[in-house]
């Protein structure tokens, strides 16, 4: 820690009650204050990246009124992110008695623990989930989406599963209850966070935060952490001061509008996601590929889409959908100053290797993403969309069909980073190609706009000369490194495979999909 960090107090619910912190240097982790400050230590610290889940905790905040939970990974949280939340460990959830919250008490039941280290991640997640669901518990196949993010490596996954199954018929003993008003109430009346120049900046307004971007142009910006956070618990960087995106009441919207919806930059990579399989259910399981839930919950698709990595999920499948990036800036007018806005097309955001063309006092607040053929003012929505992933135009005189499908490529299924993903996006007008657009990821310093294949599908027939045709020229306009993930051969390979997938899936054959759970039942 650098001797111009400025601390400050930290204040957050737990149990109920307030717990106030001095001192807590803006780059602190969550695992850290909860470890070492406050010897909680039933919270454990594993890989330090987010991706073992061993630090789950659970966060409580108000959303329209309700108390909503969210698992999420402490070690790569800045605890100052935190301020004036509930949070929740393994210590709070079962009752001063000894009682056991039905989380608890389903995996004592169902043998679910060895070791041990990684329970009360398990724990926590599955708490989260009880709680969401307003104690009816969760089926078997949404318990393999919630705990994506944990990893236990002795105990096997089966009596984990059998205990998320079990717990909503488990009874909640009074002492476990969570008092959800009682709750509200306290974090209504907790202290307002700190304003002025301190070393963590945490905005609620959109002026104020470009206010604080133009006059701090070095601070350090998150928007959820979980990459951030890796600077931190990794490469062992201190930041002086750090400006947080995520309080912005204006940017934790997503905005409806004829053609598109407006994805506000603090809204985190789950709710984002609802909003995009709620206009594509195709994207349904790609949705859930991306991370372990915790990690969804921190993250935020604005810090995903900033951040710029060339293997980030979500900057090929914006591309494909045509969205565009809104950036804002604090600008100083006779009258005092005023919000100044500039937009353009996401792949035109990137110059090179995590660079971008944002100046110093701008920030990422906005992606615009359009919404499919069928949603378009004027055209009758589609009523349903074939299992393939098309959404056909239900305008009888015109022949024109939409596919859109996003393929992952990865060593795990669940919470992996890619090796090559690739989103194709394309409408068909009488068996003609009448517009087509792919973004890449993992094949450039960038995620890339595919134009040299786009443009050899542009305009011709959509049949198999075509797809080889264009399958040789995506292999061709990508040169992808060797790296831990994959080789630059398979990439150029599985690019070109991934495309006459697209083809195939186009024409009915759902079933070479191994993502569809049909499929993976009649392989059992």
């Amino acid at each position: 820690m650098t001797s111009e960090i400025v601390s400050q107090p930290l204040t957050f619910l737990r149990r109920g009650q307030p717990v106030t912190l001095r001192n807590v240097p803006p780059d602190r982790t969550l695992l850290e204050v909860l470890r070492e400050d406050l010897h909680l230590s039933a919270t454990k610290e594993g890989c330090g990246e987010g991706d073992c889940g061993a630090c789950t905790v659970v966060l409580g905040e108000t959303v329209d009124g309700q108390l909503r939970y969210r698992a999420v990974n402490s070690c790569i949280r800045l605890a100052h992110s935190v301020m004036g939340m509930a949070v929740f460990t393994a210590e709070d959830i079962g009752s001063h008695t000894g009682d056991l919250h039905p989380a608890q008490a389903a995996m004592v039941r169902c043998h679910a623990s060895q070791c041990g280290f990684c329970t009360p991640g398990f724990v926590m997640s599955l708490f989260g989930a009880y709680q969401n669901s307003g104690g009816q518990g969760i089926s078997r196949e949404q318990a393999q989406t919630d705990l994506s993010g944990n990893l236990c490596r002795c105990t096997g996954y089966r009596p984990i599963l059998d205990a998320a199954e079990t717990m909503g018929s488990l009874p909640l003993p009074a002492g476990c209850a969570v008092d959800e008003a009682a709750t509200l109430a306290a974090l209504k009346a907790l202290k307002p966070q700190p304003k002025g120049d301190g070393a963590y900046l945490r905005p609620t307004s959109l002026a104020t935060l470009l206010q604080q971007r133009a006059k701090f142009p070095k601070a350090q910006v998150v928007a959820g952490c979980t990459d951030v956070g890796l600077w931190v618990t990794k490469l062992h960087k201190r930041f002086d001061r750090v400006l947080d995106v995520t309080a912005a009441r204006e940017l934790r919207r997503v905005e409806s509008y004829p053609h598109h919806i407006a994805i506000g930059a603090a809204v985190s990579l789950t709710d984002a996601f609802a909003a995009l399989v709620h206009e594509r259910p195709q994207l349904k399981i790609f949705s859930q590929r991306f991370a372990g839930l915790p990690v969804r919950n921190a993250g935020t698709l604005g810090g995903n889409v900033a951040n710029g990595s060339p293997i980030g999920d979500s900057m090929p499948l914006l591309i494909a959908l045509g969205a565009s990036v809104v950036l804002m800036r604090w600008k100083k007018t006779a009258a005092g100053g005023a919000v100044a806005h500039r937009e353009l097309r996401l792949e035109d955001l990137y110059t090179g290797y995590r660079t971008n063309v944002m100046r110093a006092d701008e920030l990422l607040c906005w992606i615009k993403v359009p919404r499919p053929i069928g949603h378009a003012p004027g055209r009758p929505r589609p009523t349903s969309a074939p299992s393939g992933g098309s959404e056909p135009n239900a305008v009888e005189h015109v022949r024109a069909e939409q596919f859109m499908r996003v393929y992952k490529i990865s060593k795990r299924f669940d919470d992996d980073i890619s090796a090559v993903c690739l989103a194709i996006q394309m409408t068909l007008k009488d068996g003609t190609v009448q517009q087509v657009s792919i973004g890449a990821g993992g094949v450039a310093a960038t995620p890339a706009r595919a134009r040299q294949t786009e443009a050899a599908l542009l305009g011709q027939p959509w049949n198999a000369n075509t797809v080889m045709a264009a399958t040789a020229a995506l292999r061709a306009e990508f040169q992808p490194i060797s790296d831990m993930r994959a080789s630059a051969r398979y990439r150029q390979t599985v690019l070109g495979n991934l495309l006459q997938r697209f083809w195939l899936e186009s024409q009915g054959m759902t079933a070479i999909n191994l993502e569809n759970s049909q499929t993976l039942e009649a392989l059992a």
